[in-house]
């Protein structure tokens, strides 16, 4: 008997569902043959609504073409978002909005309405993706970046995003159809922390890949330097960036490394600032002490540099202390190299011509006599 009851239970299941579904038949047989008329109208408005759906789809994206002239920005945006607009969703947007007209049973009233939210909030999450991923595309277009690395990093936005819209849409559907979400809804966030948690460090260089991707704190052909090392970008990856040094070596460095140091962007500025400090012998008189910056400013332009300043700057031991600084135009590394060698050369010989020479470690040494006077060290008459 024990064994019986299984199969009894699943018998009158059977039977009780064959009759809910043999009541709804008469029900829809009924209400067609007492309908028919408005049915026929309900039918032919919403074929009007389907058209008039896929013709404004259609409108609006001729629309994004012509004013966005194919290029990339927000007008292909909102084309690519109209075009995702799916018959499935034209179809049951109008024949809900007919549902009235037609006052269709109540199964079939609850059916249609199911069938119109289950539509909704999915081409609703269809949007949401291809706005969010369009927004992401249109940030990060730049031709500096290359094409492997952001079509992957574009991949795997799509792939996140896609997810998490998808997620949400499906909890919201599950929600208006009556189910409990709750544990699906902490079942779902345990499975992203575990998920996190074990895959930190890839997520981790991952997420740095696309703030370099996206923020652009440098691109390719930059000259960055970083930590106590410094090169050209040459490619920048999903995993690690690619460095070509100043000695010619390849440098990998992780995304995240990176990311943790302080970057300067050399290639960013719009000038490299040259220094010198000048040690002046303290033989030099006060006028000629008094002249320098003059002088240096005059060979800083004479050479097309920008003169910045110029001025004592401290007593040496055995010098008088100055200090130039001025800026060399543009990034170019070669450049400044050989505006700072010519800038150099011109007033070592500026200097020279107007007599007043460098300084260079001196000592001079004097002796007493046995009263304690200092007397010169050598003889006032000295041998021949």
């Amino acid at each position: 008997m024990a064994l019986l009851t299984p199969l009894l239970t699943a018998a009158t299941a059977t039977a009780l569902a064959h009759d809910e579904l043999a009541r709804l038949m008469r029900e829809i047989i009924y209400w067609l043959q007492g309908h028919w008329l408005r049915l026929l109208v309900a039918s032919a408005l919403a074929v009007l609504l389907y058209a008039a759906i896929r013709l404004t789809r259609r409108r609006v994206m001729r629309l994004c073409v012509r004013k966005g002239g194919g290029a990339r920005g927000w007008w292909r945006v909102a084309g690519r978002t109209a075009s995702r607009t799916g018959i499935f969703f034209s179809v049951m947007v109008a024949v809900e909005l007919v549902r009235v007209v037609a006052d269709p049973p109540d199964a079939v009233n609850q059916l249609v309405h199911m069938l119109f939210i289950i539509a909704s909030v999915f081409q609703s999450a269809l949007w949401a993706r291809e706005l969010i991923v369009g927004a992401v595309e249109t940030h990060a277009d730049d031709p500096q970046v290359t094409t492997e690395a952001l079509s992957s990093a574009m991949g795997i936005v799509r792939v996140l995003v896609t997810v998490a819209v998808f997620a949400v849409a499906l909890v919201v559907v599950l929600d208006n159809l009556g189910v409990n979400v709750t544990g699906l809804v902490a079942s779902l966030g345990i499975g992203g922390i575990a998920i996190g948690i074990a895959a930190q460090s890839i997520f981790a260089d991952l997420f740095a890949a696309l703030a370099i991707i996206f923020d652009k704190p440098f691109r390719r052909g930059d000259f960055i330097s970083y930590g106590g090392s410094a090169g050209t970008v040459e490619e920048i990856g999903l995993k690690s960036t690619r460095v070509r040094g100043v000695a010619g070596e390849a440098r990998i460095i992780a995304n995240r490394k990176l990311l943790d140091q302080e970057i300067q962007n050399i290639s960013s500025r719009d000038y490299r600032r040259i220094s010198f400090a000048l040690a002046i012998a303290q033989s030099a008189t006060p006028e000629q002490l008094r002249r320098i910056p003059a002088l240096l400013k005059e060979e800083v332009e004479r050479v097309g540099l920008r003169f910045v300043q110029a001025g004592f700057t401290g007593f040496g031991s055995s010098s008088h202390d100055f200090q130039i600084d001025c800026d060399s135009p543009g990034a170019d590394w070669a450049a400044f190299f050989q505006r700072r060698h010519e800038v150099g050369m011109a007033i070592i010989a500026r200097l020279a011509a107007e007599g007043i020479a460098l300084a260079y470690p001196a000592q001079t040494s004097f002796t007493a006599a046995p009263d304690g006077r200092l007397i010169m060290p050598y003889p006032d008459d000295p041998p021949r």
